[in-house]
């Protein structure tokens, strides 16, 4: 039998700012986004804010709804990267199997080490406390789905043990919604289903969860009744990339059509240059958009031929944007992804008649974005953006999002 543990190093960002400025520790204090740029949410709070009941997620006005004297501290990604490699170069003294979960977490198989897992568990704990100045919170089980849940269940500083033996004692009883990858739309159709325990999953004919929910379905089933069995990767070791997007945030709200267009102008450029850096293309176009009261949708649609052109990219994202939305509000973010990932030059039909002009986009697509990358991101602009400001939006650093949850984020909810 294996053993997986699931490391979580507590209120991760709040917590390497207390090792720079110990003064913190004793306020409450939270990292935040830039207000200014419409960014101003909670990232990591430490455990005094989290006392008066400031949440991960929230708006900053929120928070200080709930915590008049809450200390907001601008963050600082450098810093937090440090931590984290350093954290990873603990874990690599005791195993080649370590799979990240972003920057603070991570999956470990230490499957026949010398030492016990939750013996591992506790001397990591130690480490990061001595070493590091944080606290870690470790799961031990089975599968990589009972270890994270045994992380979440204690905090701070704690080592929880699920077993085949006692899971369903320990994880049955816990909300669906902590279970991985039961999101607010799933959530939801399992309580149509009066389903609201993880112990609800795992009783459920596996039927009637693939009726309700696909393949999702299924794979819950899995997961409640402790069947996962995916394997941890090896350090170092990459997983197929599934979807390569970029999403915004503008200074100011979108009011029209032409504001969307130079939004998706800008997104559908740096969609299609990580594309082709990565070497790869993509056939499935995925528009998401939040209104100024944070409604969101999603709309996809497979286009005819597997692209890494901005050119093909953005009428295809426009189309959708019009057949979707009836400007009730105006617009706050939106995003733009590929998916049906595939290598640039792979196994596509080759026509009798070569698609010249086509050739010719992708060569003057490379030409601007070496231009941009000898002489800044600014140096050459479509002219349409220069005036409404919108095309000087610096999109989310690039998200490419690997199968079953394998990527990179900020510091989850707690």
């Amino acid at each position: 039998m294996r053993t997986i543990l699931h490391s979580d190093l507590n209120n991760f960002y709040a917590s390497v700012e207390c090792v720079y400025d110990p003064s913190l520790r004793e306020i409450p204090m939270a990292v935040c986004g830039n207000p200014d740029e419409r960014h101003g949410i909670v990232l990591a709070k430490n455990n005094p804010a989290k006392a008066a009941g400031v949440r991960t997620g929230e708006a900053i006005w929120q928070a200080r709804e709930k915590c008049a004297n809450l200390k907001v501290v601008p963050p600082d990604f450098s810093k937090y990267l440090r931590f984290a490699r350093m954290m990873r170069e603990i874990y690599a003294e005791y195993t080649d199997y370590i799979e990240p979960f972003g920057l603070d977490e991570a999956w470990l198989d230490v499957t026949g080490h010398p030492m016990s897992g939750p013996d591992i568990a506790d001397e990591l704990r130690r480490r990061a406390r001595e070493e590091l100045g944080l606290t870690l919170s470790v799961g031990v089980s089975y599968n990589k789905i009972f270890a994270k849940l045994g992380s979440d269940m204690k905090k701070p500083d704690a080592t929880t043990i699920i077993t085949p033996e006692n899971f369903r004692q320990k994880i049955w009883p816990l909300p669906a919604s902590d279970l991985l990858y039961v999101g607010p739309a799933t959530r939801r159709k399992l309580a149509s289903r009066n389903i609201h325990t993880i112990g609800g999953i795992a009783a459920c004919p596996v039927g009637v969860l693939a009726s309700t929910l696909g393949k999702c379905g299924e794979m819950l089933w899995r997961f409640a009744n402790g069947m996962e069995c995916s394997p941890v990767r090896a350090l170092g070791e990459s997983a197929m990339i599934k979807s390569v997007g970029n999403s915004a945030t503008t200074p100011r709200d979108l009011t029209c059509e032409q504001d969307v267009q130079s939004l998706l102008t800008v997104l559908s450029e740096s969609v299609a240059e990580r594309l082709r850096s990565h070497g790869l293309c993509g056939s499935v176009v995925e528009l998401s958009v939040r209104d100024c009261d944070l409604g969101h949708f999603t709309r996809r649609k497979k286009i005819a031929r597997p692209t890494a052109l901005a050119a093909e990219i953005l009428p295809c994202a426009m189309a959708l944007f019009r057949e979707s939305y009836r400007w009730d509000r105006p617009i706050r973010s939106m995003g733009i992804s590929l998916s049906a990932i595939q290598p640039l030059h792979g196994d596509e039909q080759i026509s009798m008649f070569p698609d010249r002009e086509r050739t010719r986009q992708y060569e003057l697509e490379g030409t601007v974005e070496e231009i941009r990358r000898r002489f800044g991101h600014h140096a050459i602009l479509r002219a349409s953006l220069i005036s409404d400001g919108i095309g000087r939006v610096n999109p989310r650093d690039d998200h490419v999002i690997f199968p079953a949850g394998w990527k990179g984020g900020t510091e989850g909810s707690r």
